[in-house]
């Protein structure tokens, strides 16, 4: 066995490089707090293996991303898991990226002559949070695609090119296919190489300049990284690899209903390591936005990076260094602070929420309309919005022409005999989540949509806003004052513009949409 060894390392040298792995010199007392780095490294192995096997499943194109990460998660095997660990491996990479750098501020291991992998360290920082904001993206859900516009909205703000910066982010006019196709290319072309180029690089000048040990230096030996060092490497990052482990079984994030550029009303939440910056900027509003989403950022990012110059003490001890410590633990409290006030801050409309458009699509879905071809006894199976996995398009088509799959079986309905959006947005919905029980009675539904109400009206985050909002009117108007107001519009407001509806709409429907009305408060 020996000879072949011999034989090996004659033509590859690996005992050269394993001596170079292991035998590295450490400073006496060198222990737990320097076992960071290894664990940033970790976590990066990590998001390379688990997003190299996501890649071979996910199709980058609005048409199929969501379906492709629906995929996943739910029919891959072990997909889930594997997405759960690419999600709280971001977490991990972040979290450690960041005490890895107040580790070295402390210690003050960027001084001399270490100041370049001080510089290095911070830029990759910059590319680690760039591949999570790249990688928000791509999932193509409400989540994603608004996080994502008020990310090209911040982009515009930059000095002197705001409007190039945010063309290039977008591809185009509008978010879109181009918009997409740009970010996944980044995040799997374009910050991968970036990535292990300045890694190595950072390996380099620390083994250039070896590792700075305790703060102060203690007297006897130096140790080598194998085998105790190496043993404290291990064994954090099993430890942690456990803990992603048993946070990825509960899985990652569900996945929102897929991107729907109409629906303004959706609150945007970015990742949680990006919560700070979002809640700095509600403290600058207006044309001082530029403040919170630039100025403060860049001004911190410029003093850390010129710290080691900055710092002119003579040794790392904390007594000579307590003030630029005393400030570093400030920005440290602070960003904790606006992180937490950022997460506590909740939106209005909760994620799982089904907004009044989705939840009359599930009434049309049980109207006639549908269940004349889609029930057990007819030629379609009923709907169930849980399982329906045919494409937007395809949707689109089949409820303007019935005929496109049935042909002379079924006529084609007249354009406005019921709301398409609606029966879209509720499959949309219901193919990432689960049905609730309807808070709507299904024939004022069919009269609010199929007639077009919300075309002037708005309900929660639905409608347009030329008349009266209807989310709260019943606080304003009694069941018998909507039947008049319905019926005869303009003997209650005789300027107003909204058309009677007696004749168009029967006894019945009026009576059975201002009974529901009259409950809005």
């Amino acid at each position: 066995m020996r000879a072949v060894f011999d034989w090996l390392d004659h033509r590859t040298g690996f005992r050269d490089l394993r001596h170079h792995l292991f035998d590295e010199p450490l400073p006496p007392g060198t222990g737990w707090a320097f076992t960071l780095g290894s664990l940033l490294l970790f976590g990066l192995t990590l998001q390379v293996l688990t997003g190299t096997l996501l890649a071979l499943f996910y199709a980058p194109t609005p048409d199929h991303a969501w379906d492709s990460v629906r995929y996943i998660t739910n029919d891959v095997r072990g997909g889930f898991l594997l997405r759960g660990l690419h999600h709280w491996g971001a977490s991990l990479v972040v979290v450690t990226a960041v005490l890895h750098l107040a580790r070295v501020v402390l210690f003050g291991s960027y001084k001399a002559p270490r100041e370049m992998n001080w510089v290095v360290g911070l830029v990759l920082l910059h590319v680690i949070l760039a591949f999570g904001l790249t990688g928000y993206l791509l999932p193509w859900d409400q989540r994603a695609y608004w996080a994502t516009v008020v990310t090209i909205n911040i982009s515009k703000l930059t000095p002197l090119a705001g409007e190039f910066v945010a063309d290039l982010l977008r591809g185009g006019s509008d978010i879109g296919a181009l918009t997409l196709t740009r970010w996944y290319a980044v995040h799997v072309l374009v910050l991968p190489p970036t990535l292990f180029g300045l890694t190595a690089l950072h390996l380099y000048l620390m083994r250039r300049h070896g590792i700075s040990g305790p703060i102060t230096p203690r007297s006897g030996l130096s140790e080598t990284f194998f085998p105790y060092q190496a043993a404290r490497d291990l064994t954090v990052a099993i430890v942690v690899g456990a803990a992603l482990a048993i946070l990825a079984w509960q899985g990652a994030p569900a996945l929102e209903p897929p991107a729907d550029p109409s629906a303004s009303g959706y609150i945007p939440r970015p990742e949680w390591y990006f919560l700070g910056l979002f809640q700095l900027l509600k403290y600058f509003p207006g044309r001082l936005e530029v403040v919170g989403a630039i100025v403060i950022p860049g001004a911190v990012m410029t003093v850390l990076c010129l710290l080691p110059w900055i710092d002119r003490a003579r040794s790392r001890g904390l007594q000579e260094r307590r003030w630029l410590l005393t400030g570093l633990a400030a920005g440290i409290a602070a960003l904790c602070t606006l992180t937490v006030m950022g997460a506590m801050d909740t939106p209005a409309q909760a994620d799982g929420e089904w907004n009044v458009r989705e939840q009359a699509g599930l009434a049309l879905m049980s109207d006639t309309t549908c269940t004349s071809c889609h029930r057990a006894t007819a030629m379609s199976a009923p709907i169930d919005p849980l399982r329906v996995s045919q494409p937007r398009d395809w949707l689109v088509g089949h409820l303007q022409d019935p005929q496109m799959i049935a042909p002379g079986l079924r006529v084609a309905p007249p354009s406005n005999q019921y709301d398409h959006e609606a029966i879209l947005a509720a499959l949309a919905r219901g193919r990432s989540g689960s049905i609730p029980e309807l808070g709507l009675d299904d024939g004022a539904v069919a009269v609010l949509f199929n007639r077009n109400c919300l075309r002037c009206h708005v309900m929660g985050p639905v409608g347009g806003a030329e008349g009266p909002a209807l989310t709260t009117i019943g606080a304003t108007l009694t069941e018998a004052s909507l039947v008049r107001q319905i019926t005869t519009p303009l003997g209650v407001k005789p300027d107003g513009a909204m058309p009677a509806f007696a004749g168009k709409l029967t006894a019945d429907e009026i009576a059975r949409l201002a009974s529901w009305l009259a409950t809005r408060r």
